[in-house]
């Protein structure tokens, strides 16, 4: 009788980590891993050894030390007297506010003129085209600087509302636009404020249940719900009832010319909203480019199909044809949104207080601390722009098409 068995395991030899493809890889790496320690630890040890000869050393120990300047926009509590760190905090919220911002509203003028350069009437298509052309073929910081100027040299100044017969004045009594930004009326917090902002949250996240209860009947049953005013209702209906039930919480301050300026409510400043506008007509035009691209990806089938049913056009746009487009279009977004966030930089040139100017530009001048300022904005440019990617990523992956 004859028996099989494995045939015995050759033993491990060193030439094996080249020769054996189970190993080849493996080696491949660790070497590749061993270079780039070995080149890491030299730069770094290099850098350390000229610094030291220099007489610098890296200390971060400047950002307790009082700042010593103004910032002309600030969203939290800040004087001359605050520290370098709380300045760099400030920086830090302006440059989020204005990417936000600039993110919010570039989307909906890409996706308004995306849409519109496929529309029918040959004049709105060229017009679309147009603006697409236009913005996206000149520099960003020209737009900058054009609606800067325009703003500061076009618009009224604070003092052109003054006396009986003013030049210039205020939109219903509550809005001044000046040469020096927007003024609007700002809210006044009183107490159970916070009830109302909660129940105003809650209602936001109501919409986006009930948007998404009424899509998911859709795809079962087939059976269509309105979207328009029942999200209305839900979005203000129960803010309003706990409004008038906490007895009228919230306030309006509204600006008032005092002196020189205005006092009171909000101000805009010109240097954001120009910042604002420009970051969002240019990437707005690239976005533009990219919804007309996800709905030409599309089949024209689906919407004829949609059409065939019974749907209007703005509902076979809504339910059929933007849905499926969000697979093409979220990609080259989150680099459109990595792009408006590391523009922002450019606020510097309007004066505009962003991370760049506060840590990068006074604190660093007046601190010396090049280094330092230079890594602290390395990592906060990186840090934001893995969470973009990360939220997105994340918003792709809920968007794609399953297979049922």
């Amino acid at each position: 009788m004859t028996t099989f068995s494995d045939p015995p395991k050759a033993s491990f030899r060193p030439s094996m980590l080249l020769s054996d493809t189970r190993y080849r890889s493996i080696t491949f790496q660790v070497i590749a891993l061993a270079l780039l320690v070995t080149a890491i630890w030299y730069l770094g040890s290099n850098l350390a050894a000229n610094l030291r000869a220099a007489g610098l050393n890296i200390s971060f120990q400047f950002l307790g030390n009082p700042a010593g300047y103004d910032i002309n926009q600030t969203l939290i509590p800040y004087t001359s007297q605050s520290s370098n760190l709380q300045a760099a905090w400030v920086g830090i919220i302006n440059t989020l506010l204005v990417s936000f911002l600039a993110c919010v509203t570039a989307t909906i003028f890409g996706v308004i003129a995306g849409v519109l350069r496929l529309s029918n009437n040959w004049l709105v298509r060229k017009l679309m085209a147009g603006y697409v052309e236009i913005f996206r073929n000149i520099p960003v910081l020209i737009w900058i600087l054009i609606i800067y100027t325009i703003m500061t040299a076009a618009m009224p100044a604070p003092s052109a509302f003054r006396g009986d017969d003013p030049a210039s004045t205020m939109m219903l009594g509550s809005f001044a636009f000046t040469n020096r930004g927007v003024y609007i009326p700002g809210p006044v917090w009183g107490p159970g404020s916070m009830i109302v902002v909660a129940t105003f949250v809650a209602s936001i996240i109501g919409v986006f249940a009930y948007r998404r209860y009424a899509t998911k009947l859709l795809y079962d049953t087939g059976r269509l719900l309105p979207m328009l005013w029942p999200s209305v209702a839900i979005l203000f209906v129960p803010a309003i009832v706990v409004f008038f039930i906490m007895g009228m919480p919230i306030g309006l301050d509204f600006p008032a010319l005092a002196g020189f300026n205005f006092r009171g409510g909000i101000q805009i400043g010109a240097p954001l909203i120009a910042l604002w506008f420009a970051l969002s007509i240019y990437t707005g035009a690239f976005i533009a480019e990219n919804v007309r691209a996800g709905i030409q990806a599309v089949s024209r089938g689906q919407s004829e199909a949609a059409a065939a049913l019974g749907l209007r056009p703005g509902r076979v746009m809504n339910l059929v044809v933007l849905p499926q487009a969000l697979r093409v279009i979220i990609p080259p977004l989150i680099s459109n949104y990595l792009n408006i966030t590391k523009n922002s930089s450019l606020a510097i040139l309007v004066g505009y207080a962003d991370i760049t100017a506060t840590l990068g530009g006074i604190t660093l001048n007046q601190t010396g601390r090049a280094i330092e300022c230079v890594v602290l904005l390395m990592l906060f440019y990186l840090v934001i722009s893995l969470g973009i990617s990360m939220v997105m990523n994340v918003y792709n992956n809920a968007t794609k098409l399953k297979e049922r």
